[in-house]
């Protein structure tokens, strides 16, 4: 194979860390200017991103965060979009969801029609048409990234396990232990969350057969 026939490498997409601290950005939206972090100061907020506004399941999905914002609201936490598109459009959209399935978006949308911001977050994928894909970036009230989702074009986000996750981020940050699978409904334990398991023999002795503990790495409790 020549060389001009090769494969063409892969365009790495940086993604911010978990535990990063959030970007100070200044972003065009359609309820104003903001300045993020710091418009969020105190609360937690996620910024998600879809592919492209007047799109079907954007608009499935920008429809259910605002019928659930109170509930996000209720954890303290607030919303922010992003799409790679210009504010008129984004204007005219919420405009369109507003008249056609009478949703009022009631958190602001970025308008980032050169890519930059998306592509600071990671969110302008190279394969397999180098669009945007559906993102998630959980940030708690320290502007600190907590949690980072990810979504292909093609599957809608389930909002109801968002806000499962923005519930066990701040249990998690608030209590000091950690949650199972499938929390609040795990299926051995419930409701109750898990100790984070002691770091040296002296610890872990301490609790072994301590009531609650199957062993001494796995210990529930409630909260």
């Amino acid at each position: 194979m020549s060389e001009d026939a090769a494969e063409p490498k892969l365009q790495r997409v940086c993604i911010p860390s978990i535990g990063e601290a959030f970007p100070k950005i200044k972003v065009k939206t359609t309820m104003g200017p903001i300045s993020l972090p710091d418009h969020f100061a105190g609360k937690w907020f996620l910024l998600f991103s879809h592919p492209a506004d007047f799109t079907p399941v954007c608009t499935t999905e920008f429809s259910s965060f605002a019928m659930n914002h109170q509930k996000f609201r209720e954890l303290n936490c607030e919303l922010i979009g992003l799409s790679a598109d210009s504010l008129f459009s984004h204007i005219k959209w919420v405009e369109w969801i507003k008249e056609k399935l009478d949703v009022e978006i009631t958190f602001p949308i970025i308008a980032d029609s050169l890519r930059e911001i998306s592509s600071m977050f990671g969110t302008i994928h190279p394969h397999p048409d180098g669009g945007a894909i559906r993102a998630c970036f959980f940030v708690n009230p320290k502007g600190k990234i907590a949690s980072v989702l990810f979504y292909p074009k093609g599957v809608g986000r389930n909002i109801e396990e968002l806000l499962r996750v923005v519930k066990a981020l701040k249990v998690v940050e608030e209590h000091g232990v950690v949650t199972p699978a499938n929390w609040p409904e795990n299926e051995f334990i419930g409701s109750d969350v898990l100790e984070r398991p002691p770091t040296d023999v002296k610890g872990a002795m301490a609790i072994k057969d301590r009531s609650g503990c199957l062993d001494w790495w796995f210990c529930r409790k409630k909260i």
